[in-house]
């Protein structure tokens, strides 16, 4: 059983984006969940809210269980519940995206119905030293947990199944109609055939995005895109902007973010370089594959359009944001590659938690209201 939605007949549906047209258009003949709605509003909440670290703290839904965070122990209740699996979500309070989260995607009854339905929910505190039995058996702190799963952005959600295996994670916040399609993909056994990518691309068949949709930016490099690092260092980082055609999360990341001139003077000391992950285009990637755009996004496992993936001067994948990103954490990230950070703490969020990295960033924060 799964999601439908309500604007899959309605042509106008594309023009938000590809994924939330090819949704509309594709998705519900491979699904039989009662139809649900998604407006216009859903997309702007999910796309275009303020992302420095809130003043408020969040409250959890009622429904989120309260665990003594034993995570063997929970799966058991799970299964015998009848359950798919175990949602383990990694937060922080003061998080505008964990906020996003809790207040549109599970603001939606459908949403929350159906993840009620298929899993228990075990909300981790990334800062927290509670403990945890992971399922390994292993006991450790919740803040010892977050880093060792490198939740570099909250929230961020692992699935496991009731063998306790992880089977999917989401890096970060994804809109509605993504999360619902994720949601289906685990509880529907989808995982067990394809990749998320594959799941999502077969919404997609029979649409046709363009390279030339994309929106260019003057920084941009040329082709041929001869990325290859994996013989002699480059004199900078490299960023590759992995993107599609008719894409609204793409038109607000090129109209807001990439013309904001703050981010704008930190992505000036990268080689950028934009790709169409549905194209042909060819690329001779930073390892020295010859590839195309779309086998390379394949072969990364890419599903969400944009996704900014960093490599260093060697060609080696340093970070990558494949979730949506606004202006606070895109700033944050570029100066933890820009400053070399990674190098000495590669776990994203310790950095931003101590003084150095409070330092670099512009605007200074409480401790632990990271985002």
């Amino acid at each position: 059983m799964g999601f439908t939605l309500t604007l899959m007949l309605r042509p106008t549906c594309i023009r938000w984006s590809s994924l939330v047209g090819a949704l509309c258009l594709a998705l519900a003949p491979l699904t039989g969940l009662a139809e649900t709605g998604f407006e216009d509003d859903d997309l702007e909440a999910a796309l275009e809210f303020d992302d420095s670290p809130l003043r408020r703290d969040i409250e959890y839904p009622d429904w989120f269980k309260l665990s003594f965070l034993d995570l063997l122990e929970d799966l058991e209740e799970a299964s015998a519940a009848g359950k798919r699996g175990l949602m383990v979500y990694f937060g922080q309070q003061h998080c505008a995206y964990c906020e996003a989260l809790i207040e549109v995607n599970f603001g939606k009854e459908d949403i929350v119905t159906y993840t009620q339905a298929h899993f228990d929910l075990i909300p981790i505190d990334i800062w927290s030293d509670r403990e945890v039995v992971d399922m390994s058996g292993e006991v450790l702190t919740e803040k010892q947990f977050a880093e060792r799963e490198r939740t570099h952005f909250t929230p961020s959600i692992i699935f496991y199944d009731l063998d306790g295996d992880e089977i999917f994670r989401l890096r970060g916040y994804y809109p509605p109609y993504k999360f619902r399609a994720a949601l289906e993909y685990v509880a529907d056994g989808h995982y067990e055939r394809e990749s998320f990518r594959e799941y999502l691309a077969r919404a997609e068949e029979g649409l046709s995005f363009e390279p030339q949709d994309l929106i260019e930016e003057d920084f941009f490099e040329h082709p041929p895109f001869i990325l290859d690092r994996s013989r002699f260092k480059a004199q900078r980082p490299l960023v590759v902007l992995f993107e599609q055609g008719n894409c609204h999360a793409c038109e607000v990341l090129h109209t807001e973010q990439l013309q904001d001139p703050t981010i704008l003077e930190r992505l000036q000391q990268f080689d950028v370089v934009q790709l169409d992950m549905w194209g042909d285009t060819p690329v001779m990637t930073p390892g020295g594959q010859p590839e195309t755009a779309r086998d390379w996004a394949q072969e990364l496992g890419l599903f969400y359009a944009p996704t900014l993936v960093f490599f260093d001067e060697s060609g080696h994948e340093i970070m990558r944001v494949d979730s949506v990103v606004r202006f606070y954490r895109l700033k944050g990230v570029l100066d933890f590659l820009l400053t070399k950070a990674y190098l000495r703490q590669p776990y994203f969020q310790r950095w931003r938690e101590n003084s150095q990295g409070q330092t670099v960033l512009s605007n200074a924060v409480p401790t632990h209201s990271l985002n």
